[in-house]
């Protein structure tokens, strides 16, 4: 009874306070796509809340061997998956929020933290030592692996939208209203919200620390809703983010420098333009969805009527609410498109025959390939130079809890997507991966 009682006790020890470095055993399972008949290897497999980082981020570790992600079974804390073995480790403790941002040159998390009174910690979790010590079975207290880089002043109203720099001396977050318009000109016209989730209004901010000395400083501010900062991980000092509406946008794409110089829109669009789901992909190279997702109206005043009317033409998939207006149609080309930050060229690198069109994308840094996902929660591989496309993988439940979010590793070999496949419940989704069919890969 004396051993049952402690093995209870240790049981609700480690639920109740998730400490870094617990050990989680592999899920690990591969399976073959009914369909396409391509392998999915599946890191996790049980229902307990997985979700990957957002595809605008790094997903993988420095040294390639491990995958980071956020889950409910460490009590919301994140965790990490090894590729080979499937063993999971719990690589914070305390909590965290917003982005979850993995360095590239070494073996660092970062990520914000709560600090109370309108403050926040920008964290670093040393993620070697955590991986050595958990192995060992010796785990030393947190403050052993987590040091905080800096905390954000009251009244900046930061929050956990973050980036790391191609440097990794520096990360850019999103700022508050106030501190925001605190460097705005007085004739700059403010943007209400726009569309029907009543999204966008500004002014917006973005702010930067420098997680070595805590230095804070003011990069930019906007006139519209600041989302999806992202940072250039191939050029130091770039950024990409978007004006943020939960769907169509005026202008949804933009570029600045970390000095607050060169801001402009990454992709001039049209009014009858739907962008969304910008990824800088490689040095010189940002992917982004032109999305073709809508009917056409032939009789054309009949959107902009019912967009006053506030009524809705199909609630089942995002962007069908006719509140956004005559947009998103395929009319115009639309597609996988790739803007050249240089050049400012844009080409669409593919577009499926029908259905709502590539909706979430990303590309290889190399230049090869191009991923995207639509509204079937399907995945397809363009090949950047014939403009051959493959599905890889469908049936991944259109009634998941998020869409799957493709996202290249740093080699372009392997693309990493979230999925309910295996789901009992048709929402929980799992951490898995598609690798690039071989054939693919030895083209030359």
């Amino acid at each position: 009874m004396k051993t049952v009682f402690n093995t209870l006790f240790l049981l609700v020890t480690v639920a109740s306070f998730s400490q870094i470095g617990t050990r989680f055993p592999s899920e690990k399972k591969i399976i073959k796509d009914p369909v396409t008949g391509q392998e999915l290897i599946f890191l996790t497999t049980k229902s307990a809340g997985d979700s990957k980082t957002y595809p605008t981020h790094p997903q993988w570790t420095a040294d390639g061997e491990w995958l980071i992600f956020r889950t409910k079974r460490a009590n919301g804390e994140a965790l990490a998956v090894n590729e080979k073995t499937g063993v999971m480790v719990q690589v914070t403790e305390g909590g965290y929020t917003g982005t979850l941002c993995m360095a590239q040159k070494s073996m660092k998390l970062y990520f914000m933290r709560n600090a109370g009174e309108d403050k926040m910690k920008v964290m670093e979790v040393n993620l070697d030592a955590v991986f050595k010590d958990s192995q060992a079975g010796k785990m030393k207290p947190v403050s052993a692996y987590e040091r905080v880089c800096g905390i954000t002043k009251a009244g900046m109203g930061a929050s956990g939208d973050m980036a790391l720099d191609a440097n990794e001396d520096w990360v850019y977050f999103r700022e508050g209203k106030e501190e925001a318009a605190k460097y705005l000109k007085p004739d700059v016209v403010i943007e209400k919200s726009f569309g029907p989730r009543n999204m966008g209004a500004g002014p917006g901010g973005i702010g930067s620390m420098n997680i070595k000395t805590g230095e804070l400083k003011h990069v930019v501010s906007v006139p519209f809703q600041v989302g999806h900062i992202q940072s250039n991980i191939w050029n130091p000092g770039e950024i990409v983010f978007c004006w943020e509406t939960g769907g169509k946008s005026p202008q949804r794409t933009w570029t600045v420098m970390a000095d607050g110089s060169g801001l402009r829109p990454l992709y001039p669009e049209a009014d009858y333009e739907w962008v969304t789901h910008e990824a800088v992909i490689g040095k010189d190279e940002v992917a982004m969805a032109i999305m073709g997702h809508r009917k056409i109206d032939i009789e054309k005043e009949a959107p902009v009527e019912a967009a006053k009317n506030g009524e809705i033409r199909n609630p089942v998939n995002p962007g069908q609410e006719s509140n956004w207006g005559a947009t998103g149609t395929r009319e115009k080309p639309t597609g996988l498109a790739i803007v050249n930050l240089r050049t400012r060229e844009m080409i669409i690198a593919g577009q499926t025959k029908s259905g709502s069109g590539l909706w979430h994308v990303h590309g290889s840094a190399d230049g090869r390939w191009a991923v995207g996902d639509d509204f079937s929660r399907s995945l397809y591989l363009i090949d950047r130079k014939t403009n051959e496309m493959m599905m890889l993988t469908t049936g991944h439940k259109e009634t998941a809890a998020d869409h799957i979010h493709p996202t290249f590793n740093r080699d372009g070999t392997k693309i990493e997507i979230q999925s309910a496949m295996l789901s009992e419940d048709n929402r929980t989704m799992n951490i898995c991966i598609v690798n690039v069919p071989k054939e693919w890969l030895n083209r030359k």
